[in-house]
């Protein structure tokens, strides 16, 4: 189920976007929390089955979101969880999801497998 972040999320969704390579460094992570935590354009979702074990993260910008961070714990991977965040994550935004240059090979890899 995917649901929006709170601050008592903060450690795992913390532990989970450090596998984006981009967020490797701990400075640059705690600076793209601090953005989803104070900027209302910057969305946060964690998936929580029994335990929370994907987040992903979209900026809303003129209409559309750009799709920022998705990542699921290694241990779940090959499972269907990151279609499934992003499935849900469409039917909750008002507007299209776009990819990022870090997420765009993520969702080709989605849409070949819808089609």
């Amino acid at each position: 189920m995917l649901i929006p972040y709170k601050k008592n999320h903060q450690k795992i969704a913390m532990g989970l976007l450090s596998f984006m390579p981009a967020e490797k460094d701990l400075v640059k992570l705690r600076q793209t929390m601090e953005m989803y935590e104070k900027n209302p354009d910057w969305k946060l979702y964690v998936w929580k089955e029994s335990d929370i074990i994907g987040v992903i993260g979209v900026v809303i910008d003129n209409g559309s979101a750009y799709l920022q961070h998705i990542c699921v714990n290694p241990s779940h991977r090959k499972e269907g969880i990151g279609k499934k965040m992003l499935e849900q994550l469409k039917t909750n935004l008002p507007c299209d999801l776009i990819p990022t240059k870090s997420t765009e090979s993520f969702m080709a890899a989605c849409q070949e497998e819808e089609n």
